[in-house]
């Protein structure tokens, strides 16, 4: 008879998701073992003591990750080649510059 493991287990180990969420309030002392976390994703109320390793969470906002406003503060436009002018990128700024402050930047 072969093995069978068990799919969907409990896992061992694993860092807490808190470490890289957006709503995590981190405070760690000088040794391993002092370090709180607190959720504030409800923002209304007192933050939330966090006192386990959480594996998965609902309100997950991973702070590694843009958000749609920091990518669109970040963009850059591909101008093609037109009249003259080559193939590359630039700022909105760059652009608004070149096509004129009416043109329209489609994020």
């Amino acid at each position: 008879m072969g093995t069978r493991g068990v799919q969907n287990g409990t896992p061992v180990t694993g860092d807490w998701l808190c470490r890289t969420c957006s709503y995590a309030q981190i405070q760690k002392g000088y040794a391993e073992s002092e370090e709180l976390i607190h959720c504030t994703f409800r923002r209304w109320e007192q933050p939330q003591l966090i006192p386990f390793r959480i594996r998965e969470c609902t309100a997950y906002a991973d702070r590694r990750r843009s958000d749609l406003d920091g990518m669109e503060k970040t963009a850059w436009i591909l101008v093609t080649k037109r009249a003259g002018r080559s193939v590359g990128f630039v700022t909105a700024k760059e652009f608004k510059k070149i096509e004129g402050e009416d043109a329209e930047v489609i994020p």
